[in-house]
């Protein structure tokens, strides 16, 4: 999750799983934090800095109005008021508002688009998400 003196980046899981008595938890970035590599989390998590790096979640992502991740999105559901530059991977509901800033590619079930929104992707949606990016994928590689 964090650079170490060699330059490379690690890799982190969050879980609220090893805190004692706590069952369940909202992980948190706050405003000002960077983290460049990838992160795993168990549970939601809400995105208020910035990530460089890729992210999967189990549960919901919240990506603030001044949050931006710049990478690969893999989760299960989302509400985006922030800015995104990669591929999102919703597995459920992928909400943009209209202070949210996407370009890249997006895969999900169901797609809602408040008005206002910078919306410059290239969309799969519907149960069959995997194999239409997969082909989507295919055909521009040629």
């Amino acid at each position: 999750m964090f650079k170490s003196n060699n330059g490379k980046s690690n890799s982190t899981k969050i879980s609220s799983n090893s805190l004692p008595g706590n069952n369940y938890s909202v992980n948190n970035l706050g405003p000002g934090t960077l983290i460049e590599g990838s992160i795993s989390a168990e549970t939601d998590i809400r995105i208020d800095g910035e990530i460089k790096g890729n992210l999967t979640c189990k549960g919901k992502l919240i990506l603030g109005e001044h949050g931006k991740i710049t990478g690969d999105i893999d989760c299960q559901n989302a509400l985006i008021e922030g800015e995104i530059v990669g591929t999102i991977k919703v597995k459920e509901l992928l909400h943009v508002k209209e202070s949210a800033k996407i370009d890249g590619d997006i895969s999900t079930d169901k797609l809602m688009v408040q008005s206002g929104a910078v919306f410059n992707v290239n969309c799969s949606m519907g149960k069959t998400i995997s194999a239409a990016t997969t082909e989507y994928k295919k055909e521009k590689a040629a």
